[in-house]
């Protein structure tokens, strides 16, 4: 019954995009559709289908379409070029970062590689003995999110990888699993300075700033309250065992039911099947590979800036470096060395056979099948809509530009803004290159130091947001692959927390644009964030008691084995 009224209702949606296509068309006087409301269509056709069908591919290439035939004035053959990307600056061609696609190929790789030599299990039988608690565990990924600052991508996955085996003999669903995943990623990558976000943020501060780019970037750090308030959701929510909305429904089937998973999708079935591999295995069969891993992703990260080339302005600066390094194919350069250490580590230590290590190859390839169409379609989209394309952003500048009365309130609206367009594109990166410009333009650089920091910190804090709310972004996709989870189950289960943090969030925004003190906002945000989720864990308790008790009790049989 439920299917079939799932059917009616896409049906029913896919009617409504045609009318509103028609509509479009009807009421078009011959100057298109570019920086104008219509704009929004295309990501809100994705969005809404994905989450009524809870299926994404056909959402996204509807979505796509729409946005190719707005941008071609519903010229057919035009259409067409501008998806496929021929000869344009937008379309599939244009849009798709193949450096990326190799570094999630590879990482594909050496998962299963690990899991063949018997390194993810050996770290899974190293964990059920240090780590006692659900808690715990759930800490245990958030730390090593925050130690892996220097990529979402990397970090989505490589978290992932380490903490599956983890997370799964604590039986934590893989929805919250994606959840502190996805809220380790980006907002720990915009508070670090030495990450590619770090990079791409201090690109965007326009020439003429009085100081370094990096400075500025800086500046805003203590600002940013939805990248430092969703890690303090993470700790409260692990330590204080708060789940609420459809997480809620997941942790129970996982603590009480024993299902990771809650719904029959299963898009990795058979990658989480363990080896045991050699009996010396070890933890540092896992730990060796992805330090090097890391290491080498950070010397790949900053050779692309420019750190040996003597050239370079930023020979020698491991800081330029970094803030002009060349994401994908630094993390591209780094992974194929690693992947290669890794064959020769696992050889060498007689943990696995040559023939055996090649199957890795094509299972690695077939585990990443789903995100990497998945990000094809969303990278595509992206590039429609965005400045070569129907330009949201520029739409979005016009609506801002009427907001000059609201001054004390500038920082929350930039916040607003900024989610909203990051929720529309599924790019925090595109939506904070829309936004800081327009941020350095609004605020006077000399009187005006204060605001103008908030007021970046608000962009940036809008575009994370947005991105994490989104299901076309390309982040919440590698959490989700990262988790192993069905991406709509986390999308649906990461929105209410990451609307909750957005809440406070805003609310922080209008007193730092009042108050102006770093640490007195601080404060207040923080508490503001722990009693929000005090309130939340007490309504809930209160309307789901007799849900708890069981989950108390499936904990408590848990750990008294």
């Amino acid at each position: 019954m439920e299917k079939k009224g799932t059917k009616i209702a896409y049906f029913v949606a896919l009617a409504v995009v045609v009318v509103a296509l028609v509509i479009a068309k009807v009421t078009n006087d011959g100057s298109g559709f570019v920086a104008t409301g219509w704009a929004l269509f295309p990501p809100v056709v994705a969005i809404a289908l994905a989450l009524i069908s809870k299926e994404v591919y056909s959402s996204l290439f509807l979505g796509c379409v729409a946005a190719a035939l707005l941008l071609a004035n519903f010229q057919p053959w035009q259409m067409v070029v501008n998806f496929i990307g021929a000869g344009e600056g937008v379309g599939m061609i244009n849009a798709i970062d193949i450096s990326i696609l190799i570094f999630l190929v590879i990482l594909g790789i050496m998962v299963d590689l690990m899991n063949k030599a018997g390194g993810s299990a050996a770290f899974g039988r190293w964990a059920k003995k240090a780590v006692k608690t659900r808690s715990g565990a759930q800490l245990l990924t958030m730390l090593l999110g925050v130690l892996i600052f220097i990529d979402d991508y990397f970090n989505c996955l490589t978290v992932g990888a380490v903490m599956r085996p983890v997370t799964e003999s604590h039986k934590i669903s893989r929805a919250k699993l994606a959840y502190v995943i996805d809220a380790t990623a980006a907002p720990v990558c915009m508070l670090a300075p030495v990450s590619s976000w770090a990079a791409a943020v201090a690109s965007y501060v326009p020439d003429g700033f009085p100081g370094s780019r990096i400075s500025m970037f800086l500046s805003q750090i203590p600002f940013n309250y939805y990248c430092i308030l969703t890690l303090v959701m993470v700790i409260v929510t692990s330590v204080l065992n708060i789940d609420y909305g459809p997480m809620l429904t997941h942790e129970y089937n996982a603590q009480v039911k024993d299902d990771l998973f809650t719904t029959p999708e299963r898009p990795f079935a058979g990658a989480d099947d363990y080896e045991e591999g050699e009996k010396h295995s070890s933890v540092l069969d896992l730990l060796v590979p992805v330090i090097v891993l890391i290491a080498l992703c950070i010397v790949g990260l900053i050779w692309t800036g420019g750190m040996w080339d003597a050239e370079s302005d930023n020979y020698g600066n491991f800081i330029m470096s970094f803030s002009d390094a060349s994401a994908g194919t630094g993390l591209c350069l780094g992974s194929i060395i690693a992947i290669v250490f890794t064959f020769v580590y696992y050889w060498c230590r007689g943990l696995i056979g040559f023939n055996k290590s090649m199957e890795a190859i094509p299972n690695g390839f077939i585990q990443m099948i789903s995100p990497i169409l998945i990000l094809c379609f969303a990278w595509t989209l992206c590039g429609l809509c965005r400045d070569n394309g129907l330009q949201v952003g520029s739409f979005v500048e016009g609506v801002m530009a009427n907001t000059g009365s609201l001054a004390k309130f500038l920082p929350a609206v930039i916040f607003i803004v900024a989610c909203f367009i990051g929720f529309a594109t599924g790019t925090s990166w595109g939506t904070i290159g829309i936004m800081v410009p327009l941020v350095c333009a609004v605020f006077n650089w000399d009187t005006q130091m204060t605001l103008l920091s908030v007021g970046l910190a608000a962009s940036c804090a809008g575009g994370v947001c947005g991105d994490h709310l989104s299901p076309i972004s390309d982040t919440t996709i590698m959490a989700s692959a990262g988790a192993h989870c069905f991406h709509l189950n986390h999308v649906a289960t990461q929105i209410p927390y990451g609307i909750t943090v957005a809440a406070v969030s805003f609310v922080s925004f209008i007193i730092a644009g009042i108050v102006q003190s770093a640490v007195v906002c601080m404060i207040i945000a923080i508490v503001l964030m722990i009693a929000t989720l005090l309130v939340i864990k007490a309504i809930t308790a209160k309307k789901h008691a007799g849900i708890f008790q069981e989950m108390a009790e499936a904990d408590k049989a848990l750990y008294n084995k």
